[in-house]
């Protein structure tokens, strides 16, 4: 088997244990592989390797403590499951010590096992697409690898983003669902100084009233019944990184007074607790609701509106850009694709004329399930309407520019922006293009918008 398809690599000399981890794993949908010894295992992994380790401590030849220090030299965040007899389980602790994920005790259950893996492949999943990620930084324009488009709302928007990330002011996101406000927070925080600490996200409206304060601010042991141990609230874990609250509409009135007396003084205090307790971090609100309005109904506090109306960014609604829906739509058609192992299906001019002028009533994120479907073949039209959705009411004169600039545009891109080539790829003269370009605001059509 490819080491690229292997999720999960079992070390076990045991056979009949093995064989019985094996299934398992491969019965909850994971690819598997099992070895006898650590020195197989070790052909099998390298720097990249996109699973987790399954491992016996006690192996033959290489013992699978002497695996774990080679494996964390090679990569530190390498997930490695440890399986211990009973007398094993100190020699466990401090290997876990030593950078071990977990480990399991034998005899262990089916649902044991696989509640390790599954942990230990998501933690796997999340450092290789933010190593990905850094590598895709460095090597391009940063902001334009996380906001796709090259209309002039995309453009002014990643600017105000580049002046903004660096800076220790506090932001307010405005945008309707699915515009995409917790990727504006990632990119303000990603290129940001505090990049390197922790990007803390709450959605205000997917917490019940009575355990939103312990969630945010946390909470001393026997502060309440039920609090058996101290919690660290998600204002303190934000320490020296990013707190982004989405839906700030939605936070009680009650928390929006403790919420801004935090954003006064910078300092909170646990439930249960009489200390306080100092914190530096930038603090990011998304709204899709005009938080004025609320104000005059008293549904939000006034205070605490003047406190995060400072620096604001407000994000377009898709059919307010509808020259980047086919860019866009083309890059969520290639993360399907490679998602599910199949080729992109080509798109059709028809197709792409179709997807401009529908409305998006659910923007970024309906487009991104429209490409999904299209990638699976679930749906015979591109766009489903819903009699309750609102109607495109673009005119047709404008919807067949917008599609000619948008198909110049990619093709000037696909063509790292030679004229010739584009001019040969859309069978039109030079000239001819050359005035489109300028006419379409073009001129700069070698960009990649990444």
């Amino acid at each position: 088997m490819p080491t690229k398809n292997i999720q999960v690599l079992v070390i076990e000399d045991d056979a009949d244990v093995r064989l019985s981890c094996e299934q398992a794993i491969e019965l909850e949908g994971f690819s598997t592989e099992g070895v006898d010894s650590a020195e197989k295992a070790r052909r099998l992994v390298n720097a990249d390797f996109p699973g987790v380790i399954v491992s016996d401590i006690r192996l033959p030849g290489m013992d699978g403590l002497s695996l774990l220090r080679e494996l964390m030299v090679m990569d530190a965040t390498l997930p490695i499951v440890l399986i211990t007899g009973h007398g094993d389980i100190a020699m466990a602790v401090q290997a876990m010590k030593d950078g071990a994920y977990d480990f399991i005790e034998k005899p262990f259950t089916r649902d044991r096992l696989i509640d390790a893996v599954r942990r230990a492949l998501d933690k796997r999943r999340l450092t290789l697409e933010v190593r990905e990620l850094r590598q895709r930084i460095q090597g391009h324009p940063p902001i334009q690898n996380w906001l796709i488009g090259y209309s002039s709302a995309m453009e002014q928007l990643r600017r105000l983003i580049s002046n903004l990330a660096d800076t220790a002011i506090d932001v307010l996101i405005y945008g309707e669902t699915g515009t995409g406000k917790d990727l504006v927070a990632q990119c303000l925080h990603q290129f940001s100084q505090r990049s390197n600490k922790h990007f803390v996200a709450l959605n205000c409206g997917g917490l019940p009233d009575t355990l939103f304060e312990s969630e945010i601010f946390g909470h001393e042991a026997g502060a309440f019944t039920g609090a058996s141990k101290r919690r660290i609230g998600k204002i303190e874990h934000a320490q020296g990184g990013t707190l982004f609250l989405d839906e700030i509409e939605s936070m009680p009135i009650a928390m929006q007074i403790k919420f801004l007396r935090f954003l006064q003084e910078r300092t909170i205090e646990r439930l249960g607790s009489n200390t306080p307790v100092a914190v530096d971090c930038r603090v990011i609100a998304a709204t899709k609701e005009n938080l004025e309005v609320l104000v005059e109904k008293g549904q939000f506090r006034r205070d605490l509106y003047y406190r995060l109306n400072v620096a604001t960014l407000e994000l377009p609604p898709l059919r307010e850009r509808r020259e980047d829906i086919t860019l866009l739509f083309e890059h969520f058609v290639g993360q399907a694709a490679t998602r599910h192992g199949r080729e992109p299906p080509p798109m059709s001019p028809l197709q792409a004329r179709e997807l401009i002028a529908h409305a998006w009533p659910g923007n970024i994120r309906e487009l991104r399930n429209v490409a999904e479907c299209f990638v699976l073949g679930l749906r015979p039209s591109m766009i489903v309407e819903h009699s309750d959705a609102p109607k495109s009411l673009i005119p047709l004169a404008e919807a067949v520019e917008i599609f000619e600039r948008s198909l110049i545009a990619d093709e000037l891109r696909r063509q790292n922006g030679s004229l010739a080539r584009t001019s040969e790829a859309l069978s039109i003269p030079k000239a001819t293009l050359h005035d489109k370009i300028r006419r379409y605001g073009l001129a700069d059509g070698n960009r990649r918008p990444l």
